[in-house]
């Protein structure tokens, strides 16, 4: 039995209505169930976000870790909340991930990654990476001083990826697929401009082309592709706001691995569906809402017993 954990923002909501929250969708039962709601949970509705929802979301042992746009939360497998921790340099935070003692998250506004000390719970890193002619810079800073990158946004990075060879990063406007080995970044791949979530998977690279509706597998051999749902625009409900205050339909984010061959990708209206990339068929797709507002954000195996 795999059970999901996903992270969505309701984007246009106003303070009384929820901002989104987490939810634990058990695919074999395609039963789904609340555990956060953004706006009823103990929090201070202003200064958190706002509609930005909640984002990121990463493990370590029983500590469940959810990003909001400036705060990470700490919370138990039962979703206790247990603390919370800032940065002055973390703002509009996206996706994160652990490897090792260290929670590394992005901070959009500031074009930087930073690294959350697991074991002493403070943030302890900062990486600001700048684009430099035809290449791009990495400058340490200190998350907790004084001094550091301003809130430029000039590549929107909005994903982290370690493991073993280093730090892949990638953001809508890095045209690629960004490598940092400790001393310098380079590209490692180059990848449409407005992707989510990319990275190395199976010897290739993994990633929502967001921009194209669909959800992209690239080695160097195969280009393999699945397209994001798509519905009716008589079933979807709340498309008479402005349009630069929603999700539009088909938006591709969120993005997670089930073993070897099957990928789990979101999408808005909130959606989650499941693709086989050894069948090259589309398994499974469970619609959360028909709220246009409602995206997906973050997306996770849950890796821990569901309770009935």
């Amino acid at each position: 039995m795999t059970t999901l954990i996903a992270t969505s923002v309701v984007r246009g909501s106003r303070q009384g209505e929820s901002h989104g929250g987490v939810i634990l969708l058990d695919l074999q039962r395609q039963r789904a169930a609340l555990a956060v709601d953004w706006n009823t949970a103990d929090i201070d509705w202003q200064g958190r976000g706002w509609d930005r929802g909640l984002r990121g979301i990463a493990f370590d042992g029983e500590r469940v870790f959810i990003a909001a746009s400036d705060e990470l939360f700490e919370y138990t497998p039962e979703f206790e909340q247990v603390a919370s921790y800032r940065s002055p340099f973390l703002k509009h935070c996206h996706e994160i991930a652990r490897y090792e003692r260290r929670l590394f998250l992005t901070s959009t506004a500031h074009d930087a990654i930073l690294g959350f000390d697991l074991d002493n719970s403070r943030f302890s890193w900062g990486l600001h990476i700048a684009p430099q002619a035809d290449e791009f810079v990495a400058v340490p800073f200190n998350p907790t001083g004084s001094s550091g990158p301003p809130p430029q946004n000039k590549l929107h990075l909005n994903n982290v990826h370690c493991d073993a060879k280093g730090m892949f990063i990638s953001g809508l406007k890095t045209a690629g697929l960004l490598y940092y080995d400790g001393r310098r970044i380079t590209t490692w791949v180059n990848l449409p401009e407005g992707c989510h979530n990319a990275r190395p998977w199976r010897g290739g690279v993994l990633f929502n082309d967001s921009e194209a509706n669909a959800v992209r597998w690239v080695t160097r051999e195969t280009n393999h592709v699945f397209q994001v749902p798509r519905y009716p625009d008589e079933l979807l409900s709340h498309t008479d706001m402005d349009d630069s205050r929603i999700a539009r339909q088909s938006f591709a984010r969120g993005l997670c691995t089930i073993g070897d061959s099957v990928i789990a990708a979101g999408s808005s209206p909130s959606t989650i569906t499941l693709h086989d990339v050894e069948s090259m068929q589309t398994t499974q797709s469970i619609n959360l809402s028909m709220d246009i507002r409602n995206a997906i954000h973050g997306l996770e195996v849950w890796p821990y017993a569901l309770g009935e």
